[in-house]
């Protein structure tokens, strides 16, 4: 009954695209981080070894990223290939570095030793804007040279109508659902494990 509607383009096609592609970032860093870290070569000696690594990795494998951007936006039919790839290299590591960023200064104002040094963040911007952002572009540039991808079945002109959901299955109540109830439980049994280690003493 669905096949017509199966791939229509969504609505937001741009965040769609730029959100799976960082995915794709992010499952091909933690793949190759956790095959160093099983062959030995990221030793638990060696302090920072592992944030290294991934942070590395994370930045050098922006290429996949931006052709796996180029590629979906492209077969959504999008026109604005320069937005797109701009997105997929600042917006979810744009977010992660703000908060990092916001962290530190709290960090520093407290004068904790865990605190980024200055030039290690300038480092990390250097790499960003340097290395990343590039090689995503470069990413995108063979992505959106390849033909569209071909879908196995066609799409139907007029879009299916959707019947009216119920309220307990519309997006705020869903994620409620489906957020609290395991915080709610996770949160239960860390309080009395904690409360148990350090004898009511948090």
């Amino acid at each position: 009954l669905v096949h017509g509607d199966v791939f229509r383009p969504p609505r937001h096609g741009m965040l769609l695209s730029v959100l799976v592609a960082s995915g794709v970032q992010v499952l091909s860093m933690a793949l190759i981080t956790l095959v160093f870290a099983c062959l030995g070569f990221l030793s638990p000696a060696n302090r920072g070894s592992l944030m290294t690594c991934g942070l590395v990795l994370y930045v050098c494998l922006g290429t996949p990223a931006g052709y796996v951007a180029a590629r979906i936006y492209k077969s959504f039919g999008g026109e604005r290939w320069g937005l797109n790839v701009l997105l997929t290299s600042t917006l979810c590591p744009g977010i992660v570095f703000g908060i990092t960023l916001l962290l530190n200064f709290v960090m520093w104002a407290y004068g904790s030793s865990a605190a980024l040094p200055f030039l290690t963040i300038l480092a990390l911007i250097g790499l960003w804007f340097g290395v990343s952002v590039p090689l995503t572009f470069i990413g995108a540039y063979f992505g959106f040279k390849k033909r569209v991808m071909e879908h196995p079945v066609r799409t139907n002109q007029i879009p299916r109508q959707i019947p009216e959901q119920s309220i307990y299955t519309r997006p705020l109540p869903c994620v409620l659902m489906g957020g609290i109830l395991p915080f709610g439980c996770i949160f239960v049994q860390l309080f009395f494990i904690l409360s148990s280690i350090w004898s009511s003493q948090i």
